[in-house]
């Protein structure tokens, strides 16, 4: 899983292996299948309905941000996944081991970091509901887990549901949709409080970007990094649809011979370290962007601060809420 995840945070949604989009049209309403407590209740997802007949006790998380919202809504798995990229020594990402502690809740057992879902060891932890609705499971690995415990899907594409949408569909599944929606609404809350408290951010237009030695990648307004950024009150550089050049992913890579194009108020770039950020910075390449030139970059750097947004999950948006919009506040200030 370290490959994929690592791959996520850079392309967000897994879009270098398939653009759809979890909305997109045919995906079942995750809020339609919400309920209230009472069971059984039944989900429906890209691969079939699946009805969970009681209130789950043992869950079982694959993926990512399953774990997240179940444990925001009160619900603690038995097993999740190892999270690598962004997480701590032992696999635990920040976010969720300083809720854990905060609510005086041990840490899940930990599921192998693996590609595929380790059945055996998902097997072991007898669970009696198995959550993967942000997840790459194939028609025969759902099969496979169906097998152990009734198992949530993704509404439409691996690795392509809206952070959203995981929210709504684990409070479906556990019987929690009132939950999901106050839990969803909080969120939004605090989002618009951090960007009423960033006035300076109002109407920026700001370009997201992440350089690799293999590529240059833009992400596009329907990436979630993105639409998080908006709605702190920027505006998406007109050059970053314009560029896109009929692209229908979330994301796409631009030659750097080009990227005097891609001009905007404020740059927003990604990178693993300090000497990644800087040997980008540092380039010829970027000394041809005028953001760059103009001292207009938020350097987001990290591989926790870039998880946490890539995309955002019921804790890790608030947990890096204001780290994001203090660093983009800042350069946006001393222009």
């Amino acid at each position: 899983m370290r490959a994929r995840l690592r791959l996520l945070a850079m392309l967000t949604a897994g879009v270098a292996v398939l653009a759809g989009c979890g909305s997109g049209a045919g995906a079942p309403d995750p809020a339609a299948t919400a309920g209230g407590g009472e069971f059984p209740v039944s989900v429906e997802h890209a691969f079939g309905s699946t009805e969970i007949p009681a209130e789950p006790q043992r869950v079982v998380t694959w993926g990512w941000g399953s774990a997240d919202a179940a444990i925001a809504l009160g619900v603690v798995p038995v097993a999740m996944p190892t999270q690598t990229y962004g997480g701590d020594q032992d696999g635990v990402l920040p976010w969720i081991r300083e809720r854990l502690e905060q609510d005086g809740e041990q840490v899940p057992d930990l599921l192998p970091d693996a590609q595929e879902p380790p059945l055996e060891a998902i097997a072991a932890a007898g669970p009696d509901v198995i959550l993967a609705p942000y997840s790459g499971i194939t028609e025969q690995e759902y099969e496979l887990l169906s097998r152990i415990a009734p198992t949530v899907a993704y509404p439409d594409q691996p690795w392509a549901t809206p952070w959203r949408d995981t929210i709504r569909l684990v409070g479906a599944a556990l019987g929690r949709g009132e939950q999901a929606e106050e839990l969803l609404a909080g969120i939004d809350r605090q989002v618009t409080d951090a960007a009423a408290a960033h006035p300076e951010l109002d109407g920026v237009s700001v370009a997201l970007v992440w350089s690799t030695p293999e590529a240059f990648y833009v992400y596009r307004p329907q990436d979630p990094r993105v639409e998080f950024t908006l709605d702190l009150g920027p505006v998406s550089a007109e050059p970053v649809e314009a560029l896109a050049e009929g692209d229908s992913s979330f994301f796409y890579t631009l030659s750097t011979e080009r990227l005097d194009e891609l001009d905007s108020d404020l740059l927003v770039s990604f990178a693993d370290t300090e000497e990644a950020s800087r040997a980008f910075l540092d380039s010829s390449q970027a000394q041809l962007m005028g953001q760059v030139r103009r001292g207009a970059v938020a350097e987001i750097i990290g591989t926790e601060r870039i998880a946490a947004v890539s995309p955002p999950t019921a804790l890790s948006l608030t947990w890096g809420l204001d780290d994001y919009v203090s660093a983009l506040g800042e350069v946006v200030a001393s222009r």
